[in-house]
């Protein structure tokens, strides 16, 4: 059995590619070098170079602001975040996206606590293929991040990557779901009355990652009945939830495509930010418990503030902001915009669910094929923990790409900008085929 790792640098015009082989477990890395078998299709950075394309922080869709309907997009220009939407409009109108609720009766989260009824929101492209035993053979299932919706891969730079006529994951011939989880989206969570939600605040069931993943196996095969899955991909969040995937269900799932996250347990500074988020808010003294009537407005700041370093991107946000005039004019518009369109307690919630999160000592039972993305300007996951590389080799069929930093990646971010990483994803579909 061979373990592949392999660093991938995508140039500016082209891709200089260097691939190691590993050999079985304990032996020495191979000194050769190999060309990935895939190429940096001309015409990917056009997103790059077109504001019209740009959407949070110039061209990086990150998880946090997906599934906010574009509002806080663009935040310090206008004229782009329309261009966006209006880009984005002429996707969903060309895919004909199909929504819909599926509600699980008596839902039992892992720490004990239950639901009546669990409301899980989905989008939906294409129809389910079958092949003569029954099997589906053509459904796919991508995972937003947090804060995020299905919806938000609706987006140009993600659905007119991959969506379209003859592209990887063309709608026409695959059966695509997004869903939005559990405390996302327009799924049950924990936000006041008055939003598309259960009201419940702090009595909210506290959910955890594991939650997540068996609400999504629930959707999928209860609720839209599909019986496989060709391929199960997700950016930061969901590419936590990818791991998960793998191992709960390792005969349901071809292929894996984790996207901007590492399999191991969220610790270190990953774990420091995040608590940072979580005691932000709830040390506001206008929290209340949970029972706030208004936004803690300090709290959220102070969580948010955090967050936005998070999905940082140092060298474009730089050329984007070389003044301090313009960095503070972003800052502040971006803050005012994710004020007006947060609520404190879903945000608590969202990132408090990965306090359980740890696949790494099942990685060895995941028997789908794995091509696990990064990014090297992830404040995330960053390169230099070498956690990756490492936490690679115990899948069977596992390799690793690390995206150097250039004027496509967007930081954290780059999960959803498919132009930089569909090469990636057309070799695991190949690699994948049965």
């Amino acid at each position: 059995m061979r373990r592949n790792l392999r660093i991938l640098v995508l140039a500016s015009l082209g891709f200089v590619a260097a691939g190691f082989a590993r050999a079985p477990h304990g032996a020495n890395l191979g000194k050769g070098l190999a060309r990935l078998p895939f190429s940096f299709v001309q015409g990917e950075k056009a997103a790059a170079t077109n504001p019209s394309a740009r959407l949070p922080f110039g061209f990086a869709p990150f998880d946090f602001a997906q599934g906010k309907q574009g509002k806080k997009a663009a935040a310090t220009n206008p004229s782009a975040q329309s261009a966006a939407q209006n880009a984005e409009q002429e996707v969903m109108a060309k895919l004909e996206p199909h929504e819909g609720d599926y509600v699980v009766h008596d839902f039992h989260f892992a720490d004990g606590e239950a639901m009546q009824d669990l409301r899980l929101h989905y989008t939906t492209l294409g129809e389910p293929k079958r092949d003569a035993s029954g099997r589906v053979t053509n459904a796919v299932l991508i995972l937003h991040g947090t804060g995020g919706s299905g919806r938000g891969f609706l987006r140009p730079v993600f659905a007119g990557e991959l969506f379209g006529p003859g592209q990887l994951l063309d709608a026409a011939t695959h059966y695509i779901i997004l869903p939005d989880d559990i405390g996302h989206g327009k799924s049950s969570k924990p936000s006041a009355a008055g939003k598309p939600s259960d009201g419940l605040r702090m009595k909210f069931p506290r959910y955890d990652y594991s939650d997540m993943v068996r609400g999504e196996y629930d959707l999928v095969t209860e609720g839209l009945h599909v019986n496989h899955l060709r391929l199960v991909m997700g950016t930061s969040m969901g590419c936590m939830h990818t791991w998960i995937w793998g191992e709960a269900h390792p005969d349901f799932v071809d292929a894996m495509m984790p996207l901007a996250c590492l399999p191991v347990e969220i610790a270190g500074r990953n774990r420091m930010t995040r608590k940072m988020i979580m005691d932000s808010i709830k040390d506001d003294p206008a929290w209340d418990g949970g029972n706030y009537t208004s936004e803690p407005v300090n709290g959220l700041r102070a969580a948010l503030d955090v967050e936005l370093l998070m999905v940082s991107s140092p060298l474009q946000w730089q050329k984007e902001n070389p003044t301090a005039t313009q960095a503070d004019a972003f800052l502040e518009n971006w803050l005012a915009n994710s004020i007006a369109n947060d609520d404190a307690n879903d945000l608590l919630y969202a990132f408090d669910a990965s306090r359980t999160y740890n696949p790494d000592p099942e990685l060895g039972k995941i028997e789908a094929y794995v091509m696990h993305v990064n990014s090297a300007d992830d404040f995330v996951n960053p390169p230099e923990l070498g956690i990756a590389e490492r936490e690679i080799q115990k899948v069977a069929h596992g390799k690793f790409v690390l995206l150097p930093i250039t004027d496509q990646t967007r930081g954290h971010g780059t999960h959803t900008l498919a132009a930089v990483w569909k090469g990636c994803l057309e070799e695991l579909l190949k690699e994948s085929e049965r």
